[in-house]
């Protein structure tokens, strides 16, 4: 099994990189194969909602999202870790996230994602919320820890004192291993659920 991890820090090894590791440490005990993806310090815009996509499978954009984009469809889970900024995720990784999750047309369903906010005081539940989104949008069970999935720090290497805030990270990666091996055997036993034609509403119809 595999998990892919996307570090929406600017800093390759700031307090985000710290908190994706203790995870990915209880990967390897675990035989979870992973990869980490640092996209904090690229240049990605934003949707400009052109449609392109529907038409060619990718963003018209060939940028780290088009890269990205084949891990994505490979992988078991998924896990998005983001420093807060203004109560909020990094503008770059929304961008990418956004773009991701739309451009893509394959199943999502029964991947299993992991938001992870890190910072130095509050902001931290909002942004968890943000990240989730994205996740449940596409039919993902979100992956819980023992605490909401956060961890703090400011001055890169802080976060290694953050006791509780650590062993949710490791408690979370345990949890995530659990959910990813229920569901492959549970694919195998019963297929995954039935999926309707999507109903596309709004509010004068």
């Amino acid at each position: 099994m595999k998990v892919l991890m996307i570090n929406g820090s600017p800093r390759p090894n700031g307090n985000t990189s710290l908190a994706l590791r203790e995870m990915e440490n209880i990967f390897k005990v675990e035989g979870i194969e992973t990869e980490t993806v640092q996209i904090g310090n690229k240049a990605i815009r934003g949707c400009i909602a052109c449609g392109k996509c529907a038409e060619t499978g990718k963003c018209v954009f060939d940028d780290a999202v088009n890269e990205i984009a084949p891990k994505f469809e490979a992988c078991d889970g998924l896990v998005v870790g983001s420093p807060v900024y203004f109560a909020s995720a990094n503008a770059t990784l929304v961008a990418l996230l956004t773009r991701l999750f739309y451009s893509t047309p394959f199943d999502k369903t029964m991947k299993v994602g992991a938001a992870v906010a890190v910072a130095r005081r509050g902001g931290l539940s909002a942004t968890f919320d943000e990240l989730n989104k994205f996740f449940t949008i596409s039919g993902m069970p979100v992956a819980s820890s023992q605490y909401w999935n956060s961890v703090h720090g400011r001055e890169p290497g802080q976060a290694a004192q953050d006791a509780e805030g650590l062993q949710t990270m490791r408690t979370l990666a345990r949890n995530m291993t659990f959910l990813m091996r229920s569901i492959e055997l549970g694919k195998e036993k019963y297929g995954l659920p039935e999926r309707e034609a999507p109903q596309r509403t709004h509010f004068i119809r």
